[in-house]
């Protein structure tokens, strides 16, 4: 059984679906195995520009599965340094999610928690189906959090709010995801939302959408050294032939076609 099934239902979106529907897709050792050589595979992919990341079923991902044991038992068999390395390994995920050569858009179906949270809150965009629940829920099962989530969601909802929702864990919904600024929609259908999200970012030019994800990424640099890399990467935009075409196409009242150079 595969833990992930790969579509690419046009060029240069992927779409990755957690696939354990009947446990929630929650986490354990052999799906983060595969979750990694999967992520890994897809960054390595260059012509994979869009990855949207949701859950086979009613869930999208529900963390860890604690029937299988502490923390799911994700590194089950080790403790110590060797148990926070091999986690570590694991939480390679939440930074291809971020810091990947593709933009990236959680497409929340339904139950969001733990490090599922986490996961969704490493992409740069997040729809939200109104059936959605949310929880950090890590300090409920006894443990302090992974894959980056608090570091992720004080930068989204800011540092009071993102304390709040891990020292009083509990559901919230996707209007309150939304009130807080955690997804930037909720909607009928997350996937369908997130693919018309897609499908407007692939009409872009490939260069200037490749370089605005990098910008994103050299965000918590220092304001000189972040503007130095803003300033090269927007002249090598201006000199592609993609944004002359856009400068064409406005003048000649057209859509644009994009070549990726």
């Amino acid at each position: 059984m595969s833990y992930f099934i790969i579509d690419h239902p046009r060029p240069g979106l992927a779409i990755a679906t957690i696939n354990r529907p009947e446990k929630l897709n929650t986490m354990t050792g052999p799906l983060l195995e595969e979750a990694v050589e999967q992520f890994a595979a897809l960054d390595r992919d260059p012509e994979t520009r869009v990855l949207i990341l949701t859950g086979a079923g009613r869930a999208f991902c529900a963390g860890g599965d604690l029937s299988e044991g502490p923390g799911g038992a994700v590194t089950a068999g080790l403790s110590g340094e060797a148990a926070g390395d091999l986690l570590l390994d694991f939480m390679k995920t939440s930074t291809i999610l971020s810091k990947g050569n593709f933009t990236t858009i959680a497409a929340v179906n339904g139950a969001c928690a733990g490090a599922g949270l986490s996961w969704a809150a490493a992409c740069d965009l997040r729809v939200s189906a109104s059936a959605a629940r949310f929880n950090t829920a890590f300090l409920n099962a006894g443990l302090s959090g992974d894959f980056g989530g608090y570091w992720f969601l004080e930068r989204l909802i800011g540092r009071g709010r993102a304390i709040d929702l891990y020292l009083r864990p509990r559901p919230f919904d996707a209007q309150e995801a939304l009130d807080i600024g955690f997804v930037s929609a909720v909607v009928h259908n997350a996937l369908e939302s997130a693919s018309e999200i897609a499908d407007k970012l692939l009409d872009c030019a490939p260069i200037a959408l490749q370089s605005m994800k990098r910008n994103f990424v050299d965000s918590s640099l220092p304001l000189g050294e972040y503007l130095t890399q803003e300033a090269h990467r927007h002249s090598a935009c201006v000199d592609a032939n993609d944004a002359a075409e856009a400068a064409r196409a406005f003048v000649e009242k057209r859509a644009p076609h994009f070549v990726g150079r």
